[in-house]
């Protein structure tokens, strides 16, 4: 069976007999995608709240009568009269949420994320990341899924991002996926060359001609070029061509911003927080916690056993990742890696997550411009486009090479429409440029094989 085939079917609980029964065994089958339940929530004023916050009982509780009210009020205020011109990321937020929710939920993990106040971020990321989502939609979700019960259905189709339940995630993680596909373009005669930066790119007329190349010791390569496909930031690739660049261009180009990210991977004995299940307390079930605390610099939680089990040696045991959103150089950035774990531990035991004592291994991963930002001279960015896609040979993709905050699957989603203009002999970089920014989402679909990756609406 084909990995292609294995990536539709379900394996979580009941599902696996289904996945056995059709040949594949994920106990001892590698190329399999697992249907996994997707839970994300906020940890504030150290309790769990659902997210999207739901208007159920134990939510109110935990807000408090007073808090709620005024939330609920607020929300009415704006739904009846929304703020006319919305110009920034705060005013988006307080016309779909009001402004009490929006201080209370949204406000500080987002400035969090981002280092700046949402003043000075372009209203157009909250229409990209969280499209029709507002209060009332995540009303008649939920109240829908209590009166339609569970579903089989994994396409989830008209279902709000952030409202997704289900996702479909590799055995071994999304760098399974790729391996994968290196493998087949291996099999099938191709050469993938890696290691090697991207020194310049030779233009001649208007198509990119070759690209030069450096490895880690500085031996130059260069290769012919029928298309070029960019995932490279765009300062890097306006800076490697080898042509003059339009000042107004250059400007723009010099004057993007992007967020940097660190992960923390803790190997933790076990966690001080627990779920309640039949058998006693569990582990949770989340994939995503949300630190919504201000005492302490982490952003977000992942607990990877939730994501595939098999990327866990030993099942006793906790692995989670601890993130933090920041900027090359900065106080966070400039710390060791011995730090940064410390700081990790203290914080997580701090917010009463865990024991200090519970850690037994750790690791730092860190990516520079994670997170392509939408401020600096982003308002501006069609000049930069308008300039590039002038290359009849040169297609720009990727999060960093639209400079634009897609997920994996729209990413993959948007490479697929360049390969499919090149085979149909017709580029139409409209239909590229285009993808999210439509209302449906791909992510959750029985074809799209990406995990959730952002958490979605407000949350990174």
């Amino acid at each position: 069976m084909s990995f292609a085939t294995s990536l539709r079917l379900q394996y979580q609980g009941q599902s696996r007999d289904l996945a056995i029964s059709c040949g594949v065994n994920p106990d001892v089958q590698d190329q399999v995608m697992l249907v996994r339940k997707r839970k994300s929530r906020i940890f504030f004023l150290r309790k769990f709240f659902d997210y999207p916050i739901s208007l159920s009982s134990e939510t109110l509780k935990k807000l408090g009568f007073a808090r709620t009210v005024a939330i609920g009020l607020s929300y009415l205020r704006r739904a009846l009269f929304p703020l006319k011109e919305v110009k920034n990321l705060e005013e988006f937020f307080i016309n779909r949420f009001g402004d009490r929710l929006y201080r209370t939920f949204f406000k500080s993990y987002t400035e969090k994320v981002w280092g700046v106040p949402c003043t000075q971020i372009d209203a157009e990321w909250g229409v990209q990341r969280i499209k029709k989502l507002s209060v009332w939609r995540s009303i008649k979700h939920f109240a829908g899924r209590k009166l339609r019960g569970k579903t089989d259905d994994l396409s989830q189709k008209d279902t709000e991002t952030s409202l997704i339940e289900r996702f479909l995630y590799p055995k071994y993680g999304p760098g399974q996926m790729w391996e994968e596909v290196a493998r087949k373009v291996r099999d099938m005669g191709g050469t993938i060359v890696m290691e090697q930066a991207v020194q310049k790119l030779h233009v001649l007329g208007n198509r990119v001609v070759s690209v030069t190349t450096a490895d880690r010791l500085g031996n130059s390569f260069s290769y012919e070029a029928d298309f070029v496909f960019s995932t490279m930031p765009v300062q890097n690739l306006i800076r490697s061509l080898d042509i003059p660049v339009p000042a107004n261009v250059r400007e723009v180009s010099d004057g993007l911003m992007y967020r940097d990210f660190i992960t923390v991977g803790l190997l933790l004995k076990n966690l001080n927080v627990h779920e309640e299940t039949p058998d006693g307390k569990g582990l949770l079930s989340d994939n995503w916690i949300y630190i919504q605390e201000p005492d302490v610099l982490a952003g977000r939680l992942q607990i990877f056993n939730n994501w595939s089990p098999w990327m866990i040696s030993d099942p006793r045991k906790v692995w989670v990742g601890v993130e933090y959103f920041c900027n090359e150089g900065d106080s966070i950035w400039a710390q060791t890696d011995e730090q940064l774990k410390q700081l990790a531990a203290k914080e997580l035991a701090r917010i009463g997550i865990i024991e200090d004592s519970a850690v037994l291994d750790s690791i730092v991963l860190r990516v520079p411009k994670a997170y392509p930002a939408y401020f600096g001279t982003y308002a501006r960015f069609d000049e930069i486009r308008e300039f590039l896609d002038n290359f009849e040979n040169l297609l720009l993709i990727g999060r960093n090479g639209m400079h634009k905050y897609n997920n994996q699957d729209h990413s993959m989603l948007a490479a697929m429409t360049a390969v499919d203009g090149i085979v149909a002999g017709r580029i139409d970089r409209v239909n590229i440029w285009n993808v999210n920014t439509e209302a449906e989402y791909c992510e959750g679909r029985a074809d799209s094989g990406e995990p959730v990756t952002s958490g979605a609406g407000a949350r990174e």
